[in-house]
């Protein structure tokens, strides 16, 4: 099968793209032909907070990345369009997330179409956005009419496509399992190579630090009495997307600096296996959600996980089992984990991740989207 698949990859950097690369790798290992077509420009500036949206890891070897899509440019999108329709593609798959990224994507999806041949599946990661804007509804409403079939990668996701449309194919599939950051390490050794107190417990809220991920609730949590006198500190690795002065003046204010490892930049791909494995549990605090690829990291580094009852999380952390899921509250939160440190729930919650992330499979998703060609 020839599959085009439009959207993130190198030299872009982050989930987006780490997701695209490892899905090509798998319609690779089932022997069919993939080449991905992604951005030259993907956000301009008022819509990325971040120091640099690229990579600085070389280019990953044996995938086939064209650097072609400008997301502002719509003579670009003609041009792209074009050039995958004469491809013909059995299929041309698109991961979509953000609204404004929805007249670039769905005029590219139009113009290909056009040949009558290519199937358009999207991977929808969210289809009602976690921060809104004007002109959403609008955006993603083309961008839905020109899709012929959709995997949504939660239930809620599932549900909020029926606000769009309500007759196309459909089918959900969890997020697979992110198993392209490297192979575990000890924990000594993370904690040693991350230069952290080896005396500590560690837990880690991992990922671009934008408000609706929670870390504010977090912070308060580890100002509770209890925490504030335990020997457990909160590492927090990843890059601000929202006010740092706003984090940093709480930190301040709770009196925490002692409590806290801040690594707040953006982590490579290559270190990502430290922060995790250096890690006893991940905390996800969200406001809001649809799903994270922060647990599929934590299932294949094995990692216990406390996160929120909000959108599809609950879904892939089934409570008590592989962690726990609790109310976006301080209290809760740091209820739970003492509650896993005090009743050591690490190795049960492990043995219990090893047969749960089994379901997380990467194949499974390239049948689904076989499924629809």
């Amino acid at each position: 099968m020839k599959v085009v698949i439009l959207g993130s990859a190198h030299p872009l950097r982050g989930g987006l793209a780490a997701y695209n690369e490892r899905l090509a790798r798998e319609f690779m290992h089932e022997k069919d032909e993939v080449s991905i077509e992604t951005f030259s420009l993907q956000y301009p500036e008022f819509l990325f907070p971040g120091t640099t949206q690229y990579s600085s890891l070389p280019k990953p070897e044996n995938l086939t990345i064209h650097v072609s899509v400008n997301s502002v440019n719509p003579f670009n999108w003609i041009k792209v369009g074009l050039n995958i329709k004469k491809q013909q593609p059995d299929v041309l798959v698109v991961k979509f997330w953000l609204p404004f990224m929805a007249p670039c994507l769905g005029t590219i999806c139009r113009i290909v179409k056009r040949n009558k041949h290519t199937k358009i599946v999207s991977i929808l990661d969210n289809i009602i956005p976690h921060e809104k804007r004007i002109g959403d509804t609008f955006f993603t409403q083309y961008f839905v009419n020109s899709v012929d079939a959709f995997i949504a990668m939660s239930d809620s996701v599932y549900n909020d496509l029926s606000v769009f449309d309500k007759t196309k194919p459909r089918l959900l599939n969890p997020h697979p399992l992110f198993d392209n950051y490297g192979e575990a390490i000890s924990k000594q050794e993370a904690i040693k190579q991350l230069n952290l107190d080896a005396t500590k417990k560690y837990i880690l809220f991992f990922g671009l630090i934008r408000d609706y991920k929670g870390l504010d609730i977090l912070l308060k949590a580890m100002a509770t009495d209890a925490l504030r006198n335990s020997d457990i500190q909160l590492m927090v690795a990843g890059e601000y997307y929202s006010n740092k002065e706003e984090y940093e003046k709480l930190i301040q204010d709770l009196n925490l600096k002692d409590k806290l490892e801040l690594h707040t930049r953006f982590i490579p791909d290559d270190e990502v296996v430290k922060y995790f494995c250096a890690a006893d549990m991940v905390v996800q605090p969200y406001k809001h959600a649809t799903q994270s690829g922060v647990t599929q990291i934590c299932y294949h580094f094995n990692k216990p996980m406390l996160v929120t009852n909000v959108g599809g999380l609950p879904e892939i952390v089934p409570n008590n089992k592989v962690g726990f899921v609790v109310e976006p509250d301080e209290n809760e939160v740091a209820k739970a984990i003492l509650k896993f440190y005090h009743e050591n729930k690490e190795p049960e919650f492990i043995q219990n991740i090893l047969e749960e992330k089994k379901k997380y499979s990467w194949i499974v998703m390239v049948e689904k989207v076989k499924g629809f060609v």
